[in-house]
C-alpha cells in the first residue's frame, strides 16, 4: 500500500513489479513544515517526519499490510521549497533556482501492522544551469500543468533535464522514493519474490 497521491511514485513500484494500491493520506504538510522548522529540524528530518506521518495514517486502516510512505523536500540556499502553485509559482521558484546547486532529499517509511519497521533517507545534488526569461517561458508553455506537479518545478525524467548542468545521485531519490533500498527491505519481508 502507498500512502501517497504521486503519480510517479506509483508508477515508479509499478515498475519495478509490485502490485500498488494508493491513497492519499491527508496529512497538513505546511502546518508540519512550519513547526519542524520552528524546532530547527534538518530537510532530512523533516522528510522523514512526513513520510512517517502519511505511513501512519493509512496504516491504521489496513492491518497487517506493508504501508509506504513517503516525502520529498528541496532545499537551495537554506531555503525550502514546495510544489509551485501555478504557473507564476513555478517561474519564481526557477528563478530562484536559476545558476545554484539545490538537494532534493527524499525519504520513505514502512509501517506493518501498527508499527514503524524500517526507513531511510537520501539526497541527490543539482546544479541548475543560469535560465533566460525566453528560455523560461518557452519551457513553462512546453511542460504546462507538469511544472506545478514537483519540488522545484521540473521533471528531471523529461524536459527539465534542459535546466541542469550537474546531478549527482541516485535517479529514484531525484524522482521522490528511494526505490532501491525500499526494494531491499520489502525482498527481505517476503513481499518481493528475490
Amino acid at each position: 500500500m502507498l500512502a501517497s497521491a504521486s503519480a510517479t511514485r506509483r508508477l515508479m513500484l509499478e515498475n519495478a513489479g509490485l502490485e500498488v494500491h494508493a491513497e492519499a493520506a491527508a496529512v497538513d504538510e505546511e502546518e508540519v513544515k512550519h513547526s519542524c522548522k520552528a524546532a530547527g529540524m534538518k530537510v532530512e528530518e523533516v522528510a522523514e517526519a512526513l513520510a512517517e506521518l502519511k505511513a501512519q495514517k493509512i496504516a491504521r486502516r489496513y492491518p497487517g499490510t506493508y504501508v509506504i510512505g513517503a516525502d520529498q523536500m528541496l532545499e537551495c540556499g537554506g531555503a525550502w521549497f514546495d510544489k509551485p502553485v501555478g504557473r507564476d509559482g513555478a517561474r519564481d521558484q526557477l528563478r530562484r533556482l536559476s545558476g545554484k546547486t539545490h538537494r532534493l532529499v527524499s525519504a520513505a517509511v514502512v509501517f506493518h501492522n501498527g508499527a514503524r519497521v524500517w526507513h531511510t533517507t537520501d539526497h541527490a545534488t543539482l546544479t541548475m544551469r543560469p535560465l533566460g526569461e525566453d528560455f523560461l517561458e518557452r519551457y513553462l508553455d512546453a511542460v504546462g500543468e507538469k511544472a506545478h506537479g514537483s519540488v522545484g518545478g521540473y521533471q528531471l525524467e523529461g524536459l527539465g533535464a534542459q535546466l541542469f548542468t550537474n546531478v549527482t545521485g541516485d535517479f529514484f531519490t531525484i524522482l521522490g522514493l528511494p526505490l532501491l533500498p525500499l526494494l531491499g527491505f520489502l525482498r527481505g519481508r517476503g513481499v518481493v519474490l528475490a
